[in-house]
């Protein structure tokens, strides 16, 4: 049978040989007539390869398995996959010099309406990379269309105060509040708590890390532990033989739980999500006086332009120059370049002058 469905797919799959060779492709429809239709151009399009000599045409399912197998290291790869599943339903079965801006632009439009600017964009800058993939490095494609991002609004830092941090503390549970307070100790992200074994922690040199394959950026972390990660630490001994934080016997799994929703609530705490946690660390590091390089490699950040987004919070490093304008230090420096001594006003002698 030339065309079959698999259990579980909506979709028709094309299938027959080609010079011996097995062809098995999904036709990315469910209508049986255009999934004929794929059937018939796909050895069609056979036919001419191998009697004309013409490019191999490439659809986006041959983009898509190449780029993920190309890219099977990438912390992202598993938001890649979400994604590319999200967008199959748009794409696939479609040759790649028929992915148009117009396309494109329609299915970003979807997601827009669907999610937000900021999820459609996430989407849109996907597929941009695999069709500037299949044009600079595969040579499947001519020349890729441009993809157009949506303008994202600037958000500010989410952050909490330290009032507001401790009630939030007193209303987790006590398993959650513990994770929480090594977070605003450590700033690890939470799959890095969660995760955390005790091979990583070092308690005689108050210091953990995080391996280059568990990082964001993919390259080992340091954690230097200050007092109350290690008071923390202290109350997970003897717990787990393997897991740093658990909950009744257990390795914790997942963290934003209804739990840690009704605790917000208690806490008078709105718009919060766990992940700014880190951005509290790294907003209190700031204000403390800690600087963007040093905070750069606390939090293990790959660009120093994701730390700039702190750098309003931290002005120490701008006060001297802040002061120079201030009123009393101005006067002296207008009273120095005048000849005036500071101190009294009588026009000071100028040493370039020999008395006779």
């Amino acid at each position: 049978m030339s065309l079959f469905k698999r259990p579980g797919s909506p979709f028709w799959w094309a299938r027959f040989t080609h010079h011996g060779r097995r062809i098995q492709k999904s036709t990315g429809t469910a209508d049986r007539a255009q999934a004929q239709h794929f059937h018939n151009r796909l050895k069609a399009e056979l036919w001419q390869q191998d009697r004309l000599g013409t490019r191999p045409v490439r659809h986006w399912q041959d983009a898509v398995f190449r780029f993920l197998k190309e890219t099977s290291h990438k912390a992202s790869h598993e938001d890649d996959k979400r994604r590319l599943r999200w967008l199959d339903a748009y794409l696939a079965g479609k040759r790649l010099d028929e992915i148009s801006r117009d396309l494109i632009d329609r299915v970003g439009e979807l997601k827009k309406r669907q999610s937000s600017a900021a999820t459609a964009n996430r989407h849109l800058a996907l597929i941009r990379t695999i069709l500037r993939r299949a044009w600079a490095d595969w040579d499947w494609l001519d020349k890729p269309p441009r993809v157009r991002l949506y303008p994202e609004p600037k958000r500010r830092i989410r952050f909490l105060t330290r009032p507001e941090a401790e009630r939030l503390l007193a209303a987790l549970p006590a398993h959650q509040a513990d994770a929480a307070r090594f977070a605003l100790a450590t700033g690890l992200r939470q799959s890095n708590i969660l995760h955390l074994e005790w091979s990583q922690v070092d308690l005689a040199r108050c210091t953990a890390w995080i391996h280059p394959d568990q990082a964001k950026a993919r390259h080992a972390i340091a954690v230097p532990l200050n007092a109350e990660a290690m008071e923390i630490l202290g109350r997970q001994l003897g717990k787990h033989a393997r897991a740093v934080f658990t909950y009744q016997g257990q390795p914790i799994r997942q963290i934003s739980t209804r739990a840690w929703r009704e605790a917000l609530k208690r806490a008078g705490i709105a718009d919060f999500r766990w992940h700014d946690l880190r951005h509290t660390w790294a907003s209190w590091h700031a204000m403390a006086g800690t600087s963007m390089q040093e905070l750069q490699e606390l939090g293990g950040w790959e660009s120093a332009s994701m730390v700039r987004r702190y750098a309003h919070l931290s002005a120490r490093h701008l006060a001297e120059a802040a002061a120079r304008i201030s009123a009393p230090q101005l006067q002296n420096l207008l009273q120095q370049d005048s000849g005036e001594s500071p101190a009294t006003g009588i026009q000071s002698p100028n040493p370039l002058v020999v008395a006779k």
